[in-house]
Parts: structure tokens; C-alpha cells; sequence
């Protein structure tokens, strides 16, 4: 019975996702029905509250994809329970993704499940599992965008479709700088397992830095320029303008000036 019981609650969803989804549904409500006294603030909390879901279950999908191929051991390590305080390097993984939204307005990779790879056999769940996370970034992306390319934007509130349009500019960026190919991302995951041993062992070393790498190229101007260019192209061939992420990036961050044509848009 306790036996049972234990791996009852290794699996059983966390009170504190259950928090943060229900801040999310609250305050996106709120972004809705535009019943907040601070609306920039109730944007803040929803788009916040959504990352922080999405990072949730970016890990999720990582263990339970593990689970799956071979390591049991990811559910007594908790991370099946989505709480993201069980993860390996929780900072890492929550803490400085949403440092980044708030200061840059780009969804940052995290890595925080610990998988005990050697309990996996075959290389195809090898990838797998590193696929598994940024999937489900793109699926959320979809989910975002959704209304924007099937035309199903009548009668939604401006600051609504503004937070879900950036909401959907974090889930690309973070799909897409997970799937590069650098090591200690989950592009690099999916490759792996094809590559030889020799080399493999000659770029582990890097792979803690591989993230702080990408990083830095995207600091210089001509690959950040090129690589946002590169970004809303996508977004427009999604039904997403650059103005309408724009103002949802601008109705985020309250705390700075706003640009009147947002907020006159959104006041309407």
C-alpha cells in the first residue's frame, strides 16, 4: 500500500503548478474582460504565469519521454509532478527564462531534468527525448498563434490578442534556439547519439557554455538584427505582426513608457 501510494504521488500534478496555472487562467481573464485596475500589470502576470507553464512542461515532456525509454528514476526524482522546484537547477530553468522576458523579451532555453541516460537503450529515444521539450514549445507556439492564422480574432480584446502574440514570440524563439545544434542545448541532444564517441568526448567539455555562447554571438548586432528579422518573418508568415507583438512586449513591461499608440489602441 505505501509502495502504491509513493508512486501515486511521484506522478500526481503539484500544487504548485496548479498555483501557477491558476494565476495564469485568473489573470488572463482579467487581460479579457480588461477588469484590472493595473492592465499591465494583469498582462505581466499572465504572459509571466504562461512562460513559466510552458517551461513546466518543456521539462515535463523531457522525463516523461525518459520514463518511457527506460528511466524510472525520473518519477522519484518528482519531475513528473510538473512542480518546477524538482527540477535539477530550478534558476536555471525559471528563474533566469523569466529574468529574460522581463529584461529582453526572448524565450530563453532552460535545462533541468536530470535523465540518467545510460539506462536507455537506442538512439532514436536518445533524441527523442531531447526533441520531446522543444516540441512542445512549437506546440504551444501553434496553440498561441492559432487565432491569428485561422482568422479567428473577431471580437477578442486588443490587450488579449497583444499578450498572446507575445506570448507566441517566446515560444518560437525558445523552439528555435533550443533546436540549435551547440552543445548543452536540446538541438545538440537530438544529434548526439550519432555522432562518434571520440567527438562527442571532445565537445562535452564546452557544454555548459554552449547556452552563455549563443547568447553572446546574439549580442552582436548583425546576428541579433538577422536573427529577430529571421524570427518575425516567421511570426508574419504565422498571421503575427511585429506590431502587434510590439504592443503585447510594451503592455508587459508596465513599468517602463508606453508607447501611446498601444495604449490608445488597447483604451479604445
Amino acid at each position: 500500500m505505501t509502495s502504491a501510494t509513493t508512486r501515486s504521488s511521484e506522478r500526481r500534478i503539484s500544487p504548485v503548478f496548479l498555483g501557477i496555472g491558476a494565476i495564469m487562467a485568473v489573470t488572463g481573464w482579467a487581460v479579457w474582460a480588461d477588469s484590472s485596475p493595473s492592465l499591465g500589470f494583469a498582462v505581466f502576470l499572465f504572459v509571466t504565469a504562461a512562460w513559466i507553464v510552458s517551461l513546466c512542461l518543456h521539462e515535463y515532456a523531457h522525463a516523461r519521454t525518459a520514463l518511457h525509454s527506460g528511466d524510472l528514476t525520473v518519477a522519484a526524482k518528482g519531475y513528473l509532478t510538473l512542480n518546477p522546484l524538482k527540477y535539477t537547477h530550478a534558476v536555471l530553468s525559471i528563474v533566469l527564462p523569466v529574468l529574460f522576458v522581463i529584461m529582453g523579451g526572448i524565450g530563453l532555453p532552460g535545462g533541468a531534468v536530470f535523465i540518467e541516460r545510460h539506462r536507455i537503450r537506442g538512439r532514436w529515444k536518445h533524441s527523442l527525448i531531447s526533441a520531446a521539450g522543444p516540441l512542445t514549445n512549437v506546440l504551444f507556439a501553434v496553440v498561441c498563434t492559432a487565432p491569428f492564422w485561422l482568422g479567428a480574432l473577431d471580437g477578442v480584446p486588443l490587450a488579449f490578442r497583444f499578450a498572446l502574440a507575445f506570448l507566441a514570440l517566446l515560444q518560437v524563439t525558445a523552439a528555435i534556439l533550443n533546436f540549435l545544434p551547440v552543445p548543452g542545448l536540446d538541438g545538440y541532444g537530438v544529434i548526439e547519439p550519432w555522432l562518434s564517441p571520440g567527438f562527442r568526448r571532445q565537445v562535452e567539455p564546452y557544454a555548459p557554455f554552449g547556452l552563455l555562447a549563443v547568447f553572446g554571438i546574439l549580442f552582436i548586432p548583425e546576428v541579433n538584427h538577422a536573427f529577430f528579422d529571421a524570427i518575425f518573418a516567421l511570426m508574419d508568415g504565422l498571421g503575427v505582426s511585429r506590431a502587434e507583438v510590439a504592443c503585447g512586449q510594451d503592455l508587459y513591461r508596465f513599468w517602463t513608457e508606453q508607447y501611446p499608440v498601444c495604449t490608445e489602441a488597447v483604451s479604445r
